[in-house]
C-alpha cells in the first residue's frame, strides 16, 4: 500500500475521533477530541512498544538465556543491515509472534514458548524475518498508532451513546436523530475496524515478501505460516480476546475462531499469503 493512503487512512481514523467529538459536545468536544487524539498519538510514539510488551508479560532475554532465538534475530539484523532489536519471549502455549516499536532503532521483536515449542531452525528464522520486515517497513509504529486511535474510536463512541442516552431520558435531549445514535454506536466504530484492518492485511503481504527475501527462502515461512495457523486456532493466545487491538501486531491472528472475529480479521486469508510465498520460491 503505498505511504500515502497508509496517511490518508491514519487521517481518516483522527476525523472520526474528531466527529464522535464534535456530536458529544459541538466545536468544544470536537477541539478536545483533537486534542486527545494528537495526545494519543504522542503517545502511542513514544510508549508503543512497552504498552504492548507489557500487556503479554513479555521478558527481555539475550544469548544466554534464549541462544537459538537471539542468535537467529541476531544473524537476520546482520544481514539485512538494521540494529539489533531487544529479544523477548512471551511464556505462552499458543505459536505467535509480533514486533513492536516506534523505529528500527527502537524496535522489538517478541515469541511465545509455544512457537519455539513448535517450529525447527529454518521456520523459525522465516517467522523473525517476518517481523524484521515489519520493522524494515516501519508497520510496527503505523499499526499501533492505528490500534491506539481504532480502540479509542469504539471507547468514546460507546460512552456517547450511554451519555445520549443518560440525556435522553432526563428529557435534555430528546429530539436526538436516531440516525446520529446509528452513527455513534454502530458506524463509528465499525469503520475504525474497517480502517484498522486495510491497513494491516496489505502489510502483512509485504512482510511475508520482505521476510522471505531477508532469510534466504519463501518456502521456511510458508511452512512456519502452516503450523502457526493450526497452532494458534488449537490453543488461543491468552490476554489477545481482552486486548483485541493489538491482534494485528501478531503474524497470525491470536484471536479465537469466533463469528466477530472472522468478520473484522486483520490478517489476510493464510491460504493467499502461503501461495504467494509458494509462488515466489518456483520463480526464483
Amino acid at each position: 500500500m503505498p505511504t500515502l493512503r497508509l496517511l490518508l487512512l491514519m487521517a481518516g481514523l483522527t476525523g472520526l475521533f474528531i466527529a464522535i467529538g464534535q456530536l458529544m459536545g459541538g466545536h468544544n468536544g470536537m477541539l478536545m477530541a483533537l486534542m486527545l487524539a494528537a495526545g494519543m498519538n504522542f503517545w502511542a510514539w513514544w510508549n508503543s512498544d512497552q504498552a504492548v510488551l507489557s500487556l503479554y508479560n513479555a521478558l527481555e532475554v539475550g544469548p544466554q538465556q534464549a541462544p537459538e532465538l537471539y542468535g537467529i534475530v541476531q544473524e537476520l539484523a546482520r544481514r539485512g543491515n538494521m540494529p539489533m532489536p531487544r529479544v523477548y519471549i512471551i511464556d505462552d502455549p499458543s505459536p505467535n509472534a509480533f514486533a513492536t516499536g516506534r523505529d528500527p532503532e527502537h524496535a522489538a521483536v517478541a515469541a511465545t514458548t509455544g512457537i519455539l515449542n513448535i517450529l525447527n531452525r529454518e521456520e523459525l528464522a522465516g517467522v523473525m524475518a517476518h517481523e524484521l520486515a515489519h520493522v524494515q517497513h516501519r508497520d510496527i509504529l503505523i499499526g499501533t498508532i492505528t490500534a491506539t486511535l481504532a480502540g479509542a474510536i469504539t471507547m468514546l463512541a460507546n460512552l456517547a451513546g450511554l451519555f445520549s442516552s443518560g440525556r435522553s431520558a432526563d428529557g435534555e435531549n430528546a429530539g436526538r436523530s436516531w440516525i446520529v445514535e446509528i452513527m455513534l454506536l454502530v458506524l463509528a466504530p465499525l469503520a475504525a475496524m474497517m480502517i484498522q484492518m486495510a491497513v494491516s492485511r496489505s502489510r502483512e503481504y509485504g512482510a511475508d515478501a520482505g521476510g522471505a527475501q531477508l532469510c534466504g527462502n519463501p518456502l521456511w515461512l510458508a511452512s512456519a505460516l502452516h503450523k502457526l495457523e493450526i497452532g494458534s486456532q488449537r490453543i488461543p493466545l491468552s490476554g489477545a480476546e481482552e486486548n483485541p487491538a493489538t491482534a494485528h501486531l501478531f503474524i497470525v491472528s491470536p484471536l479465537s475462531g469466533s463469528l466477530m472475529a472472522g468478520l473484522f480479521s486483520t490478517h489476510p486469508p493464510m491460504e493467499e499469503r502461503i501461495a504467494r510465498l509458494q509462488r515466489m520460491a518456483h520463480s526464483r
